[in-house]
């Protein structure tokens, strides 16, 4: 087997930890990156880890009907670097990236073109994929970034990937601070108001455009009636709850329910504020038009950015999700 190391990213996973890092949120409309910087930081951490020759750089990602954009053109234009696509679903979900990040990493172990992988991802999807590898003569390596209040020492990975890698390193603090730049403003941008159309057009059977929304008076259409948004009861803030301990008897901690949700709201207002920032008027207008109901993109958002605090077990509690729900429009209404 030929001693050089590739180098495969789940974007989608790498972002999301990053975001969450510097911005608070894995909302990607919510911060900026540089790409290059952040890839050769890659190589370069990976390259100090092995000392052998770089073969290629896998970048996966997803985007709709699995078409590059001008970012993903961007990257695929690094030297070194490879841009693989899945599609993006109806309802903003990744389809197709685990896949062909676990076939590619099989791929190369199989071809024999390197002897050693390094894996930047924590979805324990792919962990039949390093033991295929493994079995083929590659070490593989996971690279996360560190989180030294976690048992694995790295954020957002599952147990199931990293008791299978061969070994788990980490990314400099800086260089993802570095890279991740939040862009989020104090408010909503404003588009251009439409040029003004005569009475004489407009009976001509051209349609009239609709006026946008001024800052701090979006066109909303009022909550159903019988349907109050502000329902929760107060609860004691994280300072005064304290630690429970399982019924199992085995002393391990777990976090209360009212604890759970002051996490929960800190999640829902933290995208709320991030989303807020990174829009347009006409974007608030259309998001205060459907309320209750949120965007599948805000709602996965909410739960992913749950799931990084606390779990994906006790995100998937119906008082979590509804506090992450209900902490997003409260904070909105605060900002507005």
């Amino acid at each position: 087997m030929v001693s050089q190391r590739a180098v495969f990213v789940d974007a989608g996973f790498l972002l999301a930890v990053g975001g969450t890092q510097v911005v608070g949120t894995s909302l990607r409309s919510a911060f900026r990156v540089d790409y290059e910087k952040l890839i050769e930081g890659i190589m370069k951490c990976t390259e100090e880890h092995s000392g052998v020759e770089h073969l290629r750089t896998y970048w996966y990602d997803a985007s709709k009907d699995a078409l590059f954009t001008d970012q993903h053109k961007q990257i695929g234009l690094l030297p070194g670097v490879k841009v693989r696509l899945g599609r993006i679903s109806f309802n903003g979900e990744q389809k197709g990236v685990d896949l062909k990040l676990g076939l590619d990493l099989v791929g190369v172990a199989r071809n024999r073109a390197a002897s050693v992988a390094y894996l930047v991802s924590g979805d324990d999807d792919l962990a039949e994929a390093v033991e295929e590898a493994q079995d083929l003569g590659m070490k593989v390596v996971l690279v996360g970034v560190a989180d030294s209040a976690h048992r694995l020492g790295v954020m957002s990975v599952a147990e199931h990937l990293a008791l299978r890698v061969d070994s788990i390193i980490t990314l400099p603090a800086e260089l993802i601070e570095e890279c991740f730049t939040r862009i989020v403003k104090d408010a909503p941008r404003l588009v251009p108001a439409p040029s003004p159309v005569s009475s004489d057009t407009a009976l001509a059977g051209h349609p009239v455009p609709r006026p946008v929304p001024r800052p701090g008076a979006p066109m909303a259409k009022p909550a159903p009636p019988g349907r109050p948004l502000h329902h929760m009861p107060p609860r004691p803030h994280y300072a005064e709850a304290h630690l429970v301990y399982s019924s199992g008897g085995t002393g391990t901690p777990t976090l209360p329910e009212d604890t759970l949700l002051d996490v929960a709201q800190d999640v829902g207002e933290s995208v709320a504020a991030s989303w807020y920032g990174s829009v347009t008027q006409g974007d608030l207008a259309e998001l205060l038009a459907d309320r209750p109901i949120l965007p599948v993109e805000i709602d996965r958002v909410l739960l992913k950015d749950g799931a990084q605090r606390i779990g994906e077990t006790k995100t998937d509690l119906q008082g979590v999700r509804k506090e992450l729900r209900t902490a997003f429009w409260e904070k909105l209404d605060a900002l507005i």
